[in-house]
């Protein structure tokens, strides 16, 4: 590799005892898409958070350009032409995209009656996308953009500098459906064209060989393996064993090889006008049901609305033999029901409280003596007691929700639904943002919660369904165009309803 943009060699970093990085290489090349994969506290994190300069390492050397250099903060970071996008950009919902990229650089004159340029932003913002095309409004308010667009609002506010030549993009995809994963594909591929080199933090292995040219595992503080992405593909030995350290086996537990029980959930022809028509389904109790579906498909929806949140036109739906939508979460809470949203930060979790408030939020009574007042000795201990069933790391029962990683936030909501012990789960996306290791912990959970309860899943990762699920549905623009159990060739069958509405020949 010739005059690569950043070398760090040797590279030490330790908290207290903990030796979070342990002498690890890492090159980048100019105009390079290289993405960084490792379980959570493989050590990628602290890795970019010292080269964006929110850590400072122990030891070692880092070189941008063949110089030598020593990042001492995010300013520092930034002014040596390194910027960093994180996992869920902060921006401001009432201000434009354009108002967003130039917030704090609007190029007001100074001086106590300071004028914003809004024509200047304006021309600049132009020429930030006859830089690196896409096709974007940045005049829309931000509240009023998708997901994709608020990503790429906050790509362009990092990138406003026109020496950044390193962009470092942590978990970008982890909310985006595929059709908006295709929008960010095609900014990363311009900047690349522009000479931009991206460091890309992932869970996803499919994405790697999508947009990735090469990458690096990382395992207990050290890079085990880097390689191009081509010869990744082509490899004898597994991303997957890189990664977990030693062949995983079966990432997904057996399935069920009992008949599943009774019926607690049946669902007939439920539609919602312009979301989901004519839904039927049944979930049993000892079987997980998977509902696979692309973006447009309803799942989401379909979700809210056995769960109280979600309006309906039409259809039946019984329940533990109570007939009758749910009127609101308490409602389906009270019955039984407990749902793991999609979107964990704002459906999920009370971002600002800790470990044990949100494990026992959604079932007060349990925690709570006669009369409605708490006993916070009993739910800490089972609050405890769940933290090392779902090995939530670290675990520190008094840490905010928002201090800890996604996937461990995703730990702390399954918690609260164990805490809420439901007779029905329903689990929307339910690894988003979670790295392979933490996966298959979740997963066995999900079948141990199947043991005595019905388990749904519904996720647009369609290996992600079939390799869980008894039995197999399949959405496509808010209909069921496949129902039948698992089995041979059902993997196939799910994928092209899901995504064609037909099924594979």
């Amino acid at each position: 590799m010739t005059n690569p943009v950043l070398r760090m060699r040797g590279i030490q970093k330790r908290f207290g005892p903990v030796k979070a990085l342990d002498g690890v290489d890492f090159t980048l090349a100019q105009g390079e898409i290289h993405a960084l994969l490792g379980t959570n506290g493989a050590g990628k994190s602290t890795l970019v958070k010292i080269i964006s300069g929110l850590y400072q390492k122990d030891d070692g050397t880092i070189e941008i350009a063949g110089q030598e250099v020593e990042i001492a903060s995010p300013a520092d970071a930034m002014a040596k032409g390194i910027a960093a996008v994180q996992q869920h950009p902060e921006l401001i919902d009432d201000l434009t995209g354009v108002e967003n990229i130039f917030f704090g650089h609007e190029g007001a004159n100074p001086g106590l009656f300071r004028r914003i340029r809004t024509n200047d932003m304006r021309k600049r913002a132009q020429d930030l996308l006859k830089r690196f095309p896409i096709d974007i409004d940045l005049d829309r308010p931000v509240a009023e953009m998708g997901a994709v667009d608020r990503e790429i609002v906050a790509v362009l506010q990092a990138l406003t500098g026109d020496h950044i030549r390193v962009l470092i993009l942590d978990e970008p995809t982890s909310t985006l459906t595929e059709r908006e994963k295709a929008s960010l594909y095609q900014l990363m591929r311009a900047l690349k064209e522009g000479g931009i080199s991206i460091i890309y933090i992932t869970h996803r292995l499919e994405e790697v060989f999508e947009i990735a040219d090469r990458l690096t595992v990382f395992r207990g503080g050290r890079n085990v393996v880097s390689m191009s992405s081509t010869e990744a593909r082509d490899g004898a030995t597994s991303l997957v064993e890189h990664l977990l350290g030693e062949a995983p086996g079966d990432l997904y537990p057996a399935l069920a090889d009992t008949p599943p029980g009774e019926v607690l959930l049946d669902v007939q022809h439920l539609t919602a006008q312009g979301a989901f028509r004519d839904i039927t389904l049944q979930a049993r109790r000892g079987e997980i049901l998977g509902v696979y579906g692309l973006v447009g498909s309803g799942l989401d929806e379909l979700s809210k609305a056995l769960f109280g949140t979600f309006d309906v036109d039409s259809g039946r739906v019984t329940f533990k033999g109570r007939e009758g939508l749910f009127a609101s979460p308490t409602e389906a809470l009270k019955a039984g029901i407990f749902l793991v949203p999609g979107d964990r930060r704002t459906e999920g979790l009370a971002m600002s409280d800790d470990v044990v408030f949100n494990t026992v939020l959604a079932n007060l009574g349990r925690a709570s003596r006669p009369g409605g007042l708490m006993r916070w000795a009993r739910p800490r201990r089972a609050t405890a007691e769940l933290a090392e069933r779902l090995a939530l790391q670290p675990p520190i029962l008094s840490k905010r929700a928002r201090e800890f990683s996604g996937g461990n936030q995703q730990k702390i909501v399954i918690a609260k639904g164990l805490y809420a012990q439901a007779d029905l789960y329903i689990f929307v996306e339910p690894t988003v943002g979670v790295d392979i290791g933490a996966k298959a912990k979740l997963y066995a959970v999900m079948r141990e919660l199947a043991a005595e309860a019905a388990v749904i899943v519904m996720s647009s990762d369609g290996d992600e369904v079939h390799g869980l699920a008894d039995r197999l549905i399949g959405l496509y623009r808010g209909a069921v165009v496949y129902d039948a159990p698992n089995g041979p060739g059902a993997r196939d069958r799910l994928l092209a309803s899901g995504m064609m509405g037909k099924l594979a020949a």
